[in-house]
């Protein structure tokens, strides 16, 4: 009967069905990046085949974006002529032999019927682009091809690269253009159905936090919570984690990316759990900071507090029509307010002598605690385009995540560059340093913006009472369904 009741629990999952692409929004979003090139032929590459037919297949987001289609070794061909555009898909064909070993493909005849555009044979291409670059038009490519294909000394070129480089050495004159950043512009604005693919990997990311809260206990080794995220993650129907679990304990709360996930967490210490699942190759990016025995001491409360203090007033300043850089600069000032209340740096304004290279600069104190920017856009990629990359202001279609973070390395100022006023300094930050080492406070969260304004909708409990209480509360370890 449980299993039963799971299956129905699925099949009824909100948007699970519901949410799907259609043919007319892959259409549309080609049309569109079709409107913003002058005549000529666009190449879209897709991901090359795995070096081991064992190994994951994941298609680029660009590719995906486009097409919708998921298999390697394939290739998006559009000829703009005036006002017509012409579209070929060019796919491995159907081969009873491989896909014994690498799973049915849909050959030509399958994207005919599911993209309804003209497929043709992948080994085709090549002598169509020939045919094509010998017309004279510009070749304009979506791919890993940077704007001087030429390459440079000791680069490893890119199957895309070898690709449009061995087509320029036999057509010289050939005009070639990359138009990756056109791609990166539509992407910035999520459609209807992106936003719900997103939202469905936010429910299921949040779900996952909530199980890490309630399973946490000094002792674990911080991959057996980084199992049981990645678990709830597939249970629920995501592809795969959308980036490196991170579960950084302790010291390990204090490095940005840390992913090894493999110490024993101890009492007393901050748990930092940056998570997100992939739901039909859409992102989440969801932050949570948690005491490892279900208790914040009093120096990790000021840190937390300070962190969460940040967010909000990013959050505050997060409204239609404003400048995106608001929220940074409203965050920084409550960051840089709170560390100076601390101790942990002079004052809001203060610097410090940073070197660049051979030159020492001055750059503000609160940069030794919170080196990372505020935030990113989320979709395709975990870190997608977003619109306000281009426009610079906050606009429906958005989809981004705000995290602030404080991490107070125990090294901190050992590392400073070797000055008069950094040994100076040093001093007098030390005992500050002392009490919050080894605290590092990362608080993400995930927001869509609507023509109603903007959401936040990773709603895992993120005050500190809140998560002291859900990490209080019993339940199972094995990892519940999404309502």
């Amino acid at each position: 009967m449980r299993r039963l009741l799971l299956v129905i629990a699925l099949v009824l999952l909100p948007g699970a069905l519901r949410a799907q692409f259609t043919q007319r929004e892959y259409q549309e979003r080609r049309q569109a990046l079709a409107a913003r090139v002058p005549d000529g032929v666009i190449l879209a590459l897709g991901s090359p085949e795995p070096a081991e037919d064992y190994m994951s297949f994941y298609q680029n987001a660009s590719f995906n974006y486009l097409t919708g289609f998921l298999e390697p070794d394939a290739a998006l061909v559009m000829v703009k002529r005036g006002g017509d555009v012409t579209s070929t898909m060019f796919v491995q064909p159907r081969d009873p032999a491989a896909e014994t070993w690498t799973g049915a493909r849909l050959g030509m005849a399958g994207v005919r019927q599911r993209t309804g555009m003209q497929a043709r044979p992948s080994g085709e291409l090549i002598s169509v682009l020939d045919s094509l670059a010998a017309s004279g038009v510009p070749l304009m490519v979506v791919g890993q091809v940077p704007r001087d294909v030429s390459g440079a000394p000791g680069h490893v070129a890119t199957p895309d690269e070898q690709l449009v480089a061995a087509l320029r050495r036999r057509h010289p004159s050939l005009d070639v253009e990359p138009i990756n950043e056109i791609v990166m512009l539509l992407r910035g604005t999520k459609s209807a159905t992106e936003q719900a693919m997103i939202r469905k990997a936010v429910d299921i990311t949040v779900l996952a936090q909530q199980e890490a809260m309630r399973a946490l206990e000094p002792g674990m080794n911080e991959f057996e919570l980084q199992a049981l995220i990645e678990y709830t993650f597939r249970r629920n129907g995501a592809d795969r984690p959308s980036f490196a679990t991170i579960v950084g304990s302790g010291p390990n709360s204090t490095t940005l990316h840390y992913n090894a996930d493999d110490r024993l967490i101890q009492p007393g210490e901050t748990v930092v759990m940056d998570i997100g699942a992939s739901y039909k190759g859409y992102a989440a990016d969801v932050t949570r900071t948690i005491p490892s025995n279900g208790v914040y001491s009093s120096e990790q409360r000021d840190i937390y507090q300070i962190v969460r203090d940040a967010q909000a007033a990013a959050e505050r300043a997060a409204t239609l029509g404003a400048p995106a850089s608001a929220m940074s600069d409203a965050a920084v000032e409550a960051l840089g307010t709170g560390l100076a209340r601390l101790g942990l740096i002079e004052s809001p304004a203060a610097t410090y002598d940073c070197q660049f290279g051979d030159a020492v600069r001055k750059c503000p104190q609160y940069r030794l605690y919170y080196m990372h920017g505020l935030g990113h856009g989320i979709g395709l990629e975990v870190h997608d385009p977003d619109q306000y990359y281009f426009t610079r202001t906050i606009e429906p279609g958005s989809a981004f995540t705000i995290e602030p973070g404080i991490y107070v390395r125990a090294d901190v100022l050992d590392v400073l560059p070797d000055t008069p006023a950094n040994r100076a300094l040093a001093e007098r930050l030390r005992a500050a340093v002392q009490k919050y080492r080894n605290i590092g406070v990362r608080i993400e969260d995930d927001y869509l913006v609507t023509e109603k304004g903007v959401e936040w909708i990773s709603r895992a409990p993120r005050e500190m009472d809140e998560i002291e209480a859900l990490m209080k509360s019993p339940g199972a370890r094995s990892a519940p369904v999404v309502p």
